[in-house]
């Protein structure tokens, strides 16, 4: 390990930070734990009074001790956007989910507004305060490179401010597309509305030193809009999180578990009714079957769980603490991975796939069959993907797993997993801010 009077030092600037929970939190909360053994010392700007939709205080143990973290207070319009369509104030609020089939019309009228006026999101009064907090901290505490990682996109806006006025060598972290994201289509976007995130977006893309992205499909995407071609670091998993991995007692029942949020892009219709069929068409099937369903879940995937009268094979579990997803993934007899039915789903990787990944257990992926996540589970040898609406080649598959579920032999032999790994992936990082500080 790296003395850390021989270190350099980055500042990353991150919106999603323990306490808060969820994926956005994870890839700099893992980065920041291996950085240091790559000659890097992090210092962490994030927000005070942020909203998250998740919150998970064992993430804080993660934190790597002595880390300096400095929080600048966020004002956010979401207790307004609450109290205007009738939500209560303690509700927490999910990232990217901006309408749906039945929005009231206050809904259509605040999606209107958080895309036409709040650009380049809803965390952009927290652009000003801590580009200030920065400007003065930077007098005194010089590093030698910045991270900024969105979304929320305000960040690499603090990180452009920063850059221009400190010549700082910048590396902006792309873990989601900004024009290119799933909901973009949605924002009901004025003309110079969208001019302007376009604009935005490029002056980030052409002013920072690097850029990064989690999948080649957004690379690509990101080439195409700005001419910079992003370097690919994908998202990954701990080892140490998944040390138990094969060792752990399975679940008694055929369990097919879903981590995360499934909102209404990612309903699996044909999966919900394939399990309907084989429940009526296979003697036990129904009496083993679990559909363990972990973090919130969009009211359309419970209407069709009813009308396949699955709901008393289904389990459903709030969010719950990172460690304790992980042991019941490690459990489960399948690990669902349900992709987004939307246009940019070549380059979509849901960061649960690595965690699949280290549980060792097979992955049924429903979504596209030649996007980059089914690329990844192809080459590791982690399961099977299945086109949204290839219902015949669904209940194949699920009846060879439930098959060998029953004759106790339903099991999976990865390989080549180990590149995913998140120290591994600290170090590809590491080098990246090596090339620019140098």
């Amino acid at each position: 390990m790296t003395h850390s009077s021989t270190r350099k030092k980055v500042l990353i600037i991150t919106y999603y930070w323990p306490p808060m929970g969820g994926g956005g939190v994870q890839r700099w909360l893992k980065m920041t734990k291996y950085l240091r053994d790559f000659g890097w010392e992090p210092v962490i700007l994030t927000v005070q009074g942020g909203e998250g939709a998740v919150e998970d205080d064992s993430l804080s143990s993660q934190i790597p001790p002595d880390i300096e973290t400095h929080r600048v207070k966020i004002w956010e319009p979401f207790s307004m956007y609450k109290k205007f369509t009738g939500k209560a104030q303690g509700e927490k609020l999910s990232p990217g989910v901006v309408s749906s089939k039945k929005a009231t019309w206050s809904q259509k009228l605040s999606v209107w507004i958080r895309g036409n006026l709040f650009i380049p999101d809803a965390r952009c009064f927290w652009i000003r305060p801590a580009s200030k907090f920065l400007d003065r901290y930077l007098q005194e505490h010089p590093v030698d490179a910045i991270v900024s990682t969105g979304p929320p996109h305000s960040t690499h806006m603090v990180a452009l401010n920063i850059k221009n006025k400190h010549r700082i060598p910048w590396l902006a972290d792309f873990r989601d597309p900004w024009t290119n994201i799933d909901f973009y289509d949605k924002l009901m976007l004025t003309k110079w509305a969208d001019r302007k995130h376009h604009i935005l977006e490029s002056k980030v893309l052409g002013s920072a030193s690097k850029v990064v992205t989690v999948s080649q499909s957004w690379a690509e995407d990101f080439q195409n809009l700005a001419g910079v071609k992003p370097t690919v670091i994908t998202n990954g998993y701990d080892p140490q999180d998944f040390e138990h991995a094969g060792l752990v007692p399975l679940d008694d029942k055929f369990t097919l578990t879903h981590a995360g949020s499934l909102n209404h892009d990612r309903n699996p219709t044909t999966l919900w009714k394939v399990l309907g069929e084989l429940g009526r068409e296979h003697a036990g099937f129904e009496d083993d079957l679990e559909i363990k369903l972990i973090g919130q879940v969009d009211l359309s995937a419970h209407q069709v769980l009813e009308e396949q009268d699955l709901n008393s094979n289904l389990r459903s579990i709030n969010n719950l603490p990172h460690h304790q997803v992980v042991d019941e993934l490690m459990r489960s007899r399948v690990l669902l991975l349900l992709l987004n039915n939307t246009s940019n789903i070549d380059g979509i990787i849901p960061g649960k796939l690595y965690e699949y990944l280290g549980a060792r257990r097979p992955v049924l992926c429903i979504g596209k069959e030649t996007g980059d996540a089914a690329r990844i589970i192809h080459e590791t040898n982690s399961g099977f993907v299945v086109d949204f609406e290839d219902h015949a080649k669904l209940k194949n598959i699920i009846l060879e797993f439930y098959h060998a579920f029953k004759a106790g032999t339903l099991m999976v032999n990865s390989k080549h997993i180990e590149k995913y790994s998140r120290k591994i992936l600290a170090g590809q990082i590491a080098e990246e801010l090596h090339k620019i500080s140098n």
